[in-house]
């Protein structure tokens, strides 16, 4: 009953896009300065490789963290910069909502999983609202045109079933 409420209800979608555009505002102001800005994650990936409880805890991030991310910091960066103003861009638009708001949240837990809690944890649990709600929570934005396009023009072959030689006949 509350998942269909979710999904469907136009009251659920208006509470919906005021949350996405909260946690969207939320992203956007957090990479805006990283996008256009002098942002390195450099700093920040060697604590996380010197955090002893997320060795403890997360002994394959840590490595993961140590022997790709830390090499790599340009690329994290850039990542870390732009994934954050796109996914708020998304959520605050409402363009591909479900997709923005799942990125959000590989991002959120990679931060927790790192050892930074700040509103992460809160972020997650909002976010999660927004991908059970799935196409709902984009109803009052763009993805009221973009979904319908992606649908039809994009995977239109995809959808339509296929006719086997004994329906036709």
């Amino acid at each position: 009953m509350f998942m269909d409420f979710l999904r469907n209800n136009k009251i659920a979608a208006g509470i919906l896009t005021v949350l996405r555009v909260y946690i969207g505002w939320q992203w956007l102001t957090s990479g805006w300065d990283k996008a256009f800005g002098e942002f390195d994650a450099s700093g920040y990936l060697q604590g996380v490789v010197g955090n002893e409880e997320v060795m403890e805890q997360y002994p394959t991030y840590h490595a993961f963290i140590e022997n790709f991310a830390v090499p790599n910091s340009g690329m994290f960066s850039f990542m870390v910069a732009w994934g954050e103003l796109l996914v708020g861009l998304g959520l605050i638009f409402g363009i591909l909502t479900t997709a923005a708001a799942f990125f959000g949240l590989v991002m959120n837990f990679a931060f927790m999983f790192a050892g930074t809690i700040s509103s992460n944890p809160w972020m997650v649990l909002l976010t999660i609202f927004i991908i059970a709600a799935g196409y709902n929570a984009g109803r009052f934005g763009g993805d009221r045109w973009v979904i319908p396009y992606i649908r039809t023009v994009v995977f239109k072959d995809k959808l339509t079933p296929k006719r086997t030689a004994q329906q036709i006949s």
